[in-house]
């Protein structure tokens, strides 16, 4: 007798059409994972270089390639991208400082040294700039232009007072005869100095006639940590 049952009875063709199904929704959601990448690399290029009241939804679509409307399906309005730029590598750079802060804390134990804390602080956001190639190097020239901005200081404030205030509470233990006022004078210093480096205006190059170079953050991450360690101890002389 011929077996009259349908094709897939035993749920074979179920399960394909299933797997199938599952293939078309992984390549859906890898192309919208990929789209929302070149839109934060593209939005981020350009705020890098124009801020926030520089750029235009229509700037962004333009340089991906896309329509406004799909820019405002995913972010609303131009603010919720500006933030999304700003908060995706400050995760990154926010949790691998804490780590090295953290870990530096342990390490000295009951004595750490200002020049510790600071390449603690300095040397891992300076090294993650350097390695990570172009994308980074936006994200640092968009960090120094917008932190002095009032949109762009809520941004800091919110990603980064956590693993400011670490680095303070050893700074207070290396210097235990410091006050409160030279202690944050002292950072304020030190963040004048990164974002002045993450700017990478290119004046030093400029100005020392090529001898030095904005972009050359290994000459930077040499000196940076024990020059402004200096001036944290100088402030009690």
């Amino acid at each position: 007798m011929t077996d009259q049952s349908p094709k897939g009875a035993d749920g074979t063709g179920a399960k394909a059409v299933s797997r199938a199904r599952r293939r078309a929704r992984r390549s859906k959601a890898e192309q919208r994972a990929e789209t929302l990448e070149q839109i934060l690399d593209a939005a981020e290029y350009l705020f890098a270089r124009h801020g926030l009241h520089g750029v235009t939804l229509r700037d962004v679509g333009k340089r991906v390639g896309i329509h406004t409307t799909l820019l405002h399906y995913y972010f609303d309005d131009k603010k919720h991208l500006f933030e999304a730029v700003f908060a995706r590598r400050a995760t990154v750079t926010s949790e691998r400082r804490m780590t090295a802060l953290s870990e530096y804390e342990a390490q000295a134990g009951d004595r750490p040294t200002v020049e510790g804390a600071l390449h603690a602080f300095l040397d891992t956001d300076l090294d993650l700039y350097f390695e990570g190639g172009e994308a980074w190097m936006n994200y640092a020239s968009f960090c120094a232009r917008v932190s002095n901005t009032p949109e762009g200081a809520e941004l800091m404030d919110a990603h980064f007072d956590p693993v400011v205030l670490k680095l303070v509470g050893i700074l207070r233990r290396a210097l235990p005869d410091h006050g409160e006022e030279d202690i944050f004078w002292g950072y304020h210093f030190v963040t004048g100095a990164l974002m002045t480096t993450l700017a990478r205006t290119g004046r030093i190059d400029r100005l020392s006639d090529g001898v030095c170079h904005a972009d050359d953050f290994p000459a930077i991450k040499q000196r940076i940590s024990d020059f402004l360690a200096a001036g944290f101890v100088a402030l009690k002389q």
